[in-house]
């Protein structure tokens, strides 16, 4: 265990302000038009489909590279879980490829909810970007707001996508280097002692954290201790962000006050990362336990809570 991973230690670099995580589609648009334009991470993707490089092909922010949440933002499925933190040297050169420069902000958007692009913004965050926002809507809200979309551009990481992601290009490469550390983490151990001496959010549909139905993972249901705390509960009904007035009386019902440990996990890793920034939005940095529920499930001897309760 290393003692930068434990959520009672600081991350190495502070979260940005709450001001500063979220970019709305109109600022973003002055932005694109200005000097120093921001990196555009196009993350879209659904968990089992439709694979989120043919959503870029049919429409994307001009000059936006996709990248692909399975290959560039996590490492391959194992006792790590089913999205583990990819390696150092292959999301640097991943970001790299997608242009992403150390002094250059960046954007991430995916379609509306902001899942997929909550999980490029925790591991460019995780990695040591300073400067990285998500598109509040996502791709959903820059056409709702009447601005131009592409279907040109056909770039992914630094290759022309196709649907499948297969083909090659010589890189387009940006300065940044990876450095571990940016934001707090915990393992399976950390975790379950988080769920005792702190707040352990589960951010999972109550059905799956209760036990009732688990369409994913081997095994239904919580890690003991946790809280239900579905992710739904972060957004509007249009999957915005709430405003952090609404996040902190959220967080604060669930127990979350200042100066008591918090950490979120879901079934992978990515919709947590959700919720992580939900709640830097709310003024509370939060620890990801990036293996989640599948990593949990990696050992058989871990406990499973079932039904409403924490366990």
């Amino acid at each position: 265990m290393n003692a930068a991973a434990s959520p009672l230690h600081a991350a190495a670099r502070p979260l940005h302000a709450a001001a500063s995580a979220l970019v709305d589609a109109a600022t973003l648009a002055a932005e694109l038009a200005g000097e120093v334009a921001p990196v555009l991470l196009d993350c879209r993707w659904r968990l089992g489909g439709p694979p989120g490089a043919a959503s870029y092909l049919a429409g994307h922010l001009p000059g936006a590279v996709f990248v692909d949440l399975d290959r560039d933002l996590a490492g391959p499925p194992g006792a790590g879980g089913r999205h583990p933190l990819p390696a150092v040297a292959v999301f640097q050169a991943a970001m790299r490829r997608a242009g992403v420069w150390a002094a250059r902000p960046v954007v991430a958007y995916d379609d509306g909810d902001s899942i997929a692009a909550a999980r490029a913004w925790w591991t460019l965050r995780y990695f040591g970007h300073e400067q990285v926002r998500v598109l509040d809507g996502g791709f959903s809200a820059w056409v709702a707001a009447g601005l131009p979309a592409t279907a040109a551009g056909p770039v992914t990481a630094g290759r022309p996508v196709t649907a499948d992601g297969s083909a090659t290009l010589a890189p387009v490469s940006g300065d940044f280097v990876a450095v571990p550390g940016g934001m707090p983490v915990v393992d399976a151990d950390e975790a379950a002692d988080l769920a005792r001496s702190g707040v352990l959010l589960d951010v999972r549909t109550a059905e799956r954290y209760r036990g009732e139905s688990e369409p994913v993972d081997p095994v239904a249901g919580h890690v003991p201790g946790a809280l239900s705390a579905p992710v739904t509960g972060s957004m509007t009904s249009g999957g915005r962000f709430r405003p952090p007035a609404e996040l902190a009386q959220r967080f604060a019902a669930l127990g979350v006050t200042a100066g008591r440990p918090v950490g979120a996990y879901c079934g992978s890793g990515v919709t947590a990362a959700h919720e992580v920034l939900a709640l830097a939005l709310a003024g509370v940095p939060a620890a990801l336990y990036v293996g989640s529920w599948s990593g949990w499930l990696a050992d058989p001897g871990r406990p499973v809570a079932t039904g409403p309760d924490p366990g």
